[in-house]
């Protein structure tokens, strides 16, 4: 059951609010000083505390509560904390709520808003610590997948991108063709080093070849090789990627721009092994493991008579689906702070940023803005203006990354209005943790409704 701690040397004001929570399916706790708080924390399962700010008579300054809540806060930081305050204090409860307090009240409190600030506090609390969970749970099967495979250092936290690695590595030993789908820069390469990695053949190189970088008529002489003369410019013999990749695994970057005739060629070296470079006749072998990707539609593109139907079906024999970095935004931040380094930070505006983008140029986006960010980051610290975001998530009403920093009276107004008060409620919508919303607040001189 929820449990919500008391801690108020006023016996009244505990017996009211066990009435209170009584009628809500709260469970209620009570101390009457800091120190038995403390140790009621210590034996019981406590989701939410409320403490008053002073504890002996005639003692206004509000110092005890600042005590109680740097105490409680440094043994369980991530246990919610509401203030009940007098207007004596209210700055102090302010000053605490920037040190991570989740709200304040002012006495005397308004029931409902009272319950509607700890339901919701106990939902986020909920919440929490089911993504903590998960995380937990995702942080294990990833130890245990390093454990068994080689996973090349890929940063990832999302379930999307932990599936498409498991699956490249299960698939791995598989003498089989693999294909990998999904958008520009969301990661392809890296699931078919992944692949190459784990597989029987992980001794021999690994060679990579854009498709979509190469003109149309040099593509089949990149792959397959040519002798000297076999067009304008060749003026020695050249060995093929299918050949330097030999023993290994060849892979194949943006496959749909292959044309008819290199799919041809490559049809007959996927079922044989056997190939002619440009301008000879003799015939060559190799064993190669070749491992495909596109962010083609390759379906259309056979309705269209643009690609093989046979070499479609040989080349997907396994599909790796690689989705985009929107798509798992878990990833956004782990990706970051890795682009990052151990020498700078994200700070809290950057970090709202970062989440808010749509990210349209995925994995490969997100690097070329952190690497720019590095160049303009003062004090080690990069704030939203350095990244230089400007879109914010398909859908969503919060403000862009670049409008995390300069959002407006307006906004914030707006965003509470919509909230119903709720400033837990607003910060979210906003794309910015309770203490940073509640900074600018003050910025602009609003106060939240009491209990919000």
């Amino acid at each position: 059951m929820r449990t919500v701690l008391v801690i108020d040397d006023n016996p009244a004001v505990a017996t009211a609010l066990q009435l209170l929570f009584g009628l809500h399916d709260i469970r209620s706790m009570s101390a009457t000083s800091p120190e038995q708080g403390l140790e009621l924390l210590g034996r019981e399962r406590i989701d939410l505390v409320i403490a008053d700010m002073n504890f002996s008579a005639d003692t206004t300054s509000g110092n005890e509560g600042v005590s109680l809540f740097r105490s409680i806060r440094a043994r369980y930081p991530d246990l919610p904390v509401i203030l009940l305050t007098a207007w004596t204090h209210l700055e102090s409860a302010v000053q605490l709520i920037k040190a991570g307090a989740a709200d304040y009240v002012a006495k005397p409190w308004n029931n409902d808003k009272l319950i509607a600030t700890i339901e919701n506090l106990l939902e986020l609390a909920e919440s929490s610590r089911e993504r903590e969970r998960l995380q937990r749970e995702r942080r294990r099967r990833r130890e245990r997948l390093a454990e068994q495979y080689d996973l090349r250092d890929t940063v990832f936290e999302s379930g999307a991108m932990e599936s498409a690695v498991e699956l490249a590595c299960r698939v791995a030993r598989a003498p089989v063709p693999v294909l990998i789908t999904g958008p520009n820069g969301a990661g392809k390469e890296r699931i078919a080093a992944i692949v190459h990695a784990n597989s029987a053949v992980s001794a021999g190189p690994f060679v990579a070849v854009n498709c979509g970088a190469l003109p149309a008529e040099l593509i089949e002489a990149e792959l397959f090789g040519a002798e000297a003369g076999a067009f304008t410019g060749a003026n020695k013999a050249r060995a093929g990627r299918f050949e330097t990749a030999n023993g290994g695994t060849l892979f194949l970057d943006e496959i749909g721009n292959l044309p008819l005739s290199g799919q041809v060629k490559l049809l007959r070296v996927l079922e044989s092994g056997q190939f002619e470079q440009l301008g000879s006749s003799r015939t060559r072998t190799t064993r190669v493991r070749v491992v495909s990707a596109t962010n083609s539609d390759l379906p259309a593109m056979i309705s269209d008579g643009r690609f093989r139907e046979d070499l479609y079906y040989r080349l997907n024999v396994i599909e790796i689906a690689v989705p985009a970095l929107a798509e798992r935004v878990d990833d956004v931040l782990p990706l970051a702070m890795h682009f990052l380094g151990q020498d700078l930070q994200l700070s809290e505006d950057a970090r709202g940023a970062l989440l808010l983008h749509t990210w349209p140029g995925n994995v490969r986006e997100l690097r070329n803005s952190i690497e720019r960010a590095k160049l303009l980051a003062r004090d080690n610290i990069v704030h939203a203006n350095d990244l230089n975001l400007t879109a914010a998530r398909s859908g969503e009403s919060g403000p862009t990354g670049r409008e995390v920093d300069t959002l407006t009276r307006e906004a914030i107004e707006e965003r509470l209005r919509a909230a119903g008060g709720n400033v837990s409620r607003a910060a979210q919508g906003l794309g910015l943790s309770r203490q940073a919303l509640y900074r600018r607040m003050e910025r602009f001189g609003l106060r939240p409704p009491s209990g919000a």
